[in-house]
C-alpha cells in the first residue's frame, strides 16, 4: 500500500478494490462441513418417520450439495437472503395456521369393496414459545401429537405435519409425522417416504402404501414392488381432483414441498421408490 494512499481521503475505486485484495489475502477459509450437516439431519428425521410408521422407510439426498445461500422459497427457486428479509411480513397465528392445520387428500382408492384414503395436516410454524404451547393443546384435541410434545420450544419456527390413513368405516390412523424448518426443503431428487400396510388393523400384511415428499420440481415418482412390478406417480397441479387408484405428486397446502402416493398391486410389497425424472 503506498504512502500516498495512507494520507489521501479521496480514495478510488480501484483503491478501495486494492485494499479489499490484501485483505483477502490474510483470511483463511476453511471447508465446512456440509454433508456430514445434511446427512446428520436427515438421520434425525429418518428415526422419527420409522418410530411412526413402523414400516419401511428411505431418504435420498441425490442432490449432493449444500448452497451457501441455503433457502428456496415454495417452489424450491433459490432467493437470496434479501428478498426472504421482505417476505416475512408479521401475521396472526390463526393467519399461519398455528392452531388449526391445513389439511389436503393425497391419494383414494378401493380395496376389496373397501374405501381408503390418505391426508395430510400440516401445522404452520408457531413464533413464539407460547404459540407453540396453544398449538399442543390444539393438535391434542385432533389426537395428533408431534415427537418433541414435552418441549413446546423446540416447535418454534418450525412447521409439524401428520399424515393419516383411513380404511372402510374404521378410525383414521397415523402413518408419520414430523416437524422442519424452512431450510428443510428438498431439492433435485431428494426424497423421504414410508411404506406401510393399506389397511392399519392388518399391520402384518404385505407394505403396500407408499407416501412420501420429494422437491417441487420433481416430475414423477416410481415405486418398485418385490414381484417385479412398478406403479409410477405423476405430477398433477395445485387442486387437481384425487381419482380413486391414481398415483401422483401434488402440492400440499402448507408445506415447502410435494407430496406422492403409490399403492402397489394386491399381495405385491414394497421394494424400493426413487425419483425417475
Amino acid at each position: 500500500m503506498s504512502a500516498d494512499r495512507e494520507t489521501n481521503q479521496t480514495m478510488t475505486d480501484r483503491d478501495i478494490a486494492l485494499l479489499l485484495a490484501d485483505a483477502a489475502d490474510e483470511v483463511e477459509i476453511g471447508i465446512a462441513p456440509y454433508q456430514a450437516v445434511i446427512r446428520g439431519g436427515r438421520r434425525r428425521r429418518a428415526r422419527r418417520w420409522a418410530l411412526a410408521t413402523a414400516a419401511a422407510l428411505v431418504i435420498v439426498g441425490g442432490s449432493g450439495t449444500f448452497a451457501l445461500a441455503g433457502l428456496r422459497d415454495g417452489n424450491g427457486v433459490e432467493v437470496s437472503p434479501a428478498v426472504t428479509r421482505q417476505s416475512t411480513a408479521p401475521s396472526t397465528p390463526e393467519e399461519r395456521h398455528v392452531y388449526e392445520p391445513q389439511q389436503t387428500m393425497l391419494g383414494a382408492g378401493t380395496e376389496q369393496g373397501q374405501t381408503w384414503y390418505v391426508t395430510v395436516d400440516v401445522w404452520g410454524a408457531p413464533l413464539t414459545k407460547a404459540e407453540a404451547e396453544a398449538q399442543l393443546l390444539a393438535m391434542s384435541s385432533r389426537h395428533e401429537e408431534p415427537w418433541d410434545k414435552d418441549r413446546p420450544s423446540a416447535l418454534v419456527g418450525k412447521t409439524t405435519y401428520f399424515v393419516q390413513r383411513t380404511f372402510g368405516s374404521g378410525e383414521p390412523g397415523l402413518l408419520m409425522g414430523d416437524s422442519a424448518s424452512k431450510q428443510d426443503t428438498m431439492a433435485g431428487t431428494d426424497l423421504k417416504s414410508g411404506a406401510s400396510t393399506l389397511d392399519p388393523k392388518k399391520t402384518d400384511g404385505p407394505q403396500r402404501l407408499v407416501v412420501g415428499q420429494v422437491a417441487k420440481t420433481a416430475q414423477q415418482v416410481t415405486c418398485a414392488w418385490k414381484d417385479g412390478s412398478s406403479t409410477v406417480a405423476h405430477r398433477v397441479a395445485a387442486g387437481a381432483d384425487v381419482n380413486s387408484d391414481e398415483a401422483t405428486i401434488r402440492p400440499v397446502a402448507g408445506s415447502s414441498d410435494n407430496w406422492f402416493v403409490c399403492v402397489g398391486p394386491e399381495g405385491a410389497a414394497f421394494d424400493s421408490v426413487k425419483v425417475t425424472k
